[in-house]
């Protein structure tokens, strides 16, 4: 296994994308030719936030209309929802809100655990469980120990955007936005409890490759140390509706050699996380299929519902049914093997 510095990392970034992409595809490929997808939901619990971040399209503030702040049953009511329809996990994440508690978090997560005890919850972000618990006044190990104990098993890897904290300073300047050390603190302590996470990059703004190399890295070495991390989900920016696009820093949304080279880059370097998803609400599903051929392999969820990408401009469908990912998978841009997975990448069933 290769020893990673953040200038090697550079490097391959000046690689040509064909040659970038056939090392990425070989690593998935030692471990046969297989991509993984989930029968998920994610549920949206709140866009109220104090962060307001110019990065985000998605917040929003109190006293505006389309503001909400779903009450534990109607989380309750998606979940069961999802459940029917045959889910195996619940991504629920929202936002910076003043208004939610620790203790609203675990009766949705107590009642999910009692009701649907086969159901994985995965949930809120570090900088989530970073809010929290400066909220609440305690540490985040209490935060996490307590939702743990109510039954979240996973954390999803948003927050991250870029571990660089000047780039941090201009996309998400917020004083209740964790830093880039609080970050990966966050996410170590939850892994030191035994919750699994993800990690996610949030590329194609102002940053360069040599930011992307720094976060890769960084999350490479956090992963040599707690071995906690499950999954990457390489996600490209929209500009559309952001602060950042009205303050004349992006205009517009990378371009698909881009994306296809970050993912690649990120399959070669992260190779002790089970995979890299091509996230087809982001890539859109033409894209996240060649992607399967570039490093990526994994195409996340069924989803449903999904709020935080849309908001920013995304046209992608709100929900792929199982039969349109299986498609897509086996389709000749991919050429791969299709199988469900459970949030720990477990194989649930493979689709000949």
């Amino acid at each position: 296994m290769d020893e990673w510095k953040p200038r090697k990392i550079e490097a391959l970034f000046e690689l040509g994308v064909h040659e970038l992409g056939e090392r990425a595809d070989s690593v998935n490929r030692r471990n046969g030719n297989i991509v993984t997808f989930v029968v998920n939901r994610h549920i949206n619990y709140t866009n109220i936030c104090v962060s307001k971040c110019p990065l985000c399209a998605f917040y929003r503030d109190a006293e505006e209309s389309d503001a909400y702040f779903m009450s534990a049953a109607e989380v309750l009511e998606k979940a069961a929802e999802a459940v029917k329809k045959g889910a195996t996990e619940l991504h629920i994440v929202g936002a910076l809100n003043p208004e939610m508690s620790v203790e609203y978090f675990e009766r949705i997560f107590g009642q999910i655990k009692r009701r649907f005890p086969e159901v994985v919850v995965k949930a809120l972000t570090a900088t989530e469980i970073h809010f929290l618990s400066q909220h609440e006044g305690t540490s985040v190990a209490e935060v996490l120990g307590r939702l743990r104990d109510a039954g979240l098993r996973a954390m999803p890897g948003g927050g991250a955007e870029i571990l660089d904290d000047e780039i941090r300073a201009v996309i998400c300047p917020s004083p209740q936005k964790v830093t880039a050390e609080e970050w990966l603190r966050t996410v170590e302590t939850a892994h030191r409890l035994g919750i699994k996470s993800n990690a996610t990059m949030l590329f194609g703004h102002i940053e360069t490759p040599r930011h992307r190399a720094l976060h890769l890295y960084r999350l490479w070495q956090l992963q040599e140390k707690t071995g906690g991390f499950v999954s990457f989900v390489p996600l490209v920016f929209y500009p559309e509706n952001t602060e950042l696009k009205a303050r004349g820093l992006v205009e517009e949304k990378t371009s698909p050699v881009d994306v296809l080279k970050t993912i690649a880059v990120s399959r070669i370097v992260l190779q002790k996380f089970k995979s890299v998803r091509a996230y087809w609400v982001a890539l859109g599903e033409r894209l996240a299929q060649v992607a399967l051929n570039y490093g990526a392999n994994d195409l996340d969820g069924t989803l449903t519902e999904e709020r935080v990408t849309h908001s920013a401009g995304a046209k992608t469908p709100l929900a792929l049914q199982t039969n349109k990912i299986l498609s897509l998978v086996r389709g000749a841009n991919a050429n791969k093997i299709p199988a469900e997975r459970d949030t720990f990448y477990n194989i649930l069933k493979v689709f000949s």
